[in-house]
């Protein structure tokens, strides 16, 4: 079964990512921070990057390329520098472990986090069951527009509800908290508002001291600090475009068809538009919510309608979900079974 073979696998790269992890964490304490600490730690780096090529399983390839490949690599990377959250002074090496598998906040030990009311995660788990049955079984014959709107929204409630999960578990393992990922996007009234404040937040954040910052910081001396922000937004949309065309192809194992770094330089793109016109007639008034939220999430709904929606059907995403919640099942009702006839 694959599914059993990814979880053997999973054992294994959980072994190794320790491993490697520790390598780190020690290197960095005698080899000094900047190119010579860069080219010691490079070979993790590259091995982060061939771990999601080991599975099958859409749920551990989604969760280790965006953990283990991209967040734990771009931490490496500002650790190389001595930046980021691997460098806390006197960090210990369980703390280090768990700073570069998974987006940890700085939340103190034993700190419990603010989480929303279980109605609204109540809710979301009732549209996400309905919305993957809808779109699971009329997806195929229903108009593409309103299959992808079905299919956009289970993705969001499915990643809202899995990290929430996440970040309780990992409160009571290790007592620590997962930073909060998502703000409820739809209610977002610009692009500012829902790619700096609502979506994705984790990726932001590692995004911001690893992209934006350095090339804003080349950019002020160049065109100043006024402008310095705009070759910083596209750099940094530049970069999450490739990471996700990377991500696309740990689960199609195909070449790229560059339709997602398209989206993400024309959002980038549309952003800068956003914040030029802001600067330019430095305007201080803004149009009612009513009104730019609905223009907001029909401008995301319709460029990941012509972008991403086809990359997700490429994948053969959900179906190979479905296919990983059948596998479940039947390991699950397997150990049952062998421990009644234990018994």
């Amino acid at each position: 079964m694959e599914l059993q073979e990814d979880i053997k696998n999973l054992v294994k790269v959980s072994l190794f990512a320790s491993i490697s992890l520790g390598y780190c964490y020690f290197m960095g304490k005698i080899i000094p921070k900047g190119l010579p600490r860069l080219f010691i730690i490079l070979p993790v780096i590259l091995l982060f990057l061939s771990i999601p090529l080991l599975f099958n399983s859409v749920h551990l390839i989604g969760a280790l390329s965006l953990c283990i490949s991209w967040l734990a690599n771009f931490k490496l990377l500002l650790f190389a520098f001595e930046t980021g959250p691997l460098s806390t002074p006197s960090i210990p090496l369980s703390r280090f472990l768990s700073f570069a598998c998974f987006p940890i906040g700085k939340t103190s030990p034993g700190k419990t986090s603010t989480h929303k009311s279980a109605l609204n995660y109540g809710i979301k788990a009732l549209l996400l069951a309905v919305f993957l049955k809808v779109y699971h079984n009329h997806g195929v014959h229903m108009n593409p527009m309103i299959a992808w709107f079905f299919l956009s929204f289970s993705v969001y409630f499915f990643l809202d509800l899995l990290l929430t999960i996440s970040s309780i578990v990992m409160e009571f393992i290790l007592g620590v908290t997962l930073d909060p990922q998502f703000d409820e996007p739809y209610l977002s009234t610009s692009l500012q508002d829902f790619w700096g404040r609502r979506w994705n937040k984790m990726v932001n954040r590692i995004l911001y001291p690893t992209i934006y910052n350095p090339v804003r910081n080349l950019s002020a001396r160049a065109i100043g600090h006024m402008w310095a922000p705009i070759p910083a937004i596209l750099t940094t949309f530049a970069v999450s475009g490739l990471m996700h065309e990377i991500i696309f192809f740990y689960f199609t194992r195909d070449w790229p068809t560059w339709d997602t770094m398209l989206f993400f330089c024309l959002h980038g793109i549309s952003l800068v538009m956003e914040i030029i016109i802001k600067k330019s007639f430095n305007v201080k008034w803004s149009l009612p919510r009513h009104v730019t939220n609905p223009l907001v999430v029909v401008f995301v709904l319709a460029t990941s309608y012509w972008l991403f929606f086809p990359e997700l059907r490429r994948c053969n995403i959900i179906e190979r979900a479905f296919e990983d919640y059948g596998a479940i099942a039947k390991i699950a009702t397997s150990v049952i079974q062998t421990v009644h006839f234990v018994r």
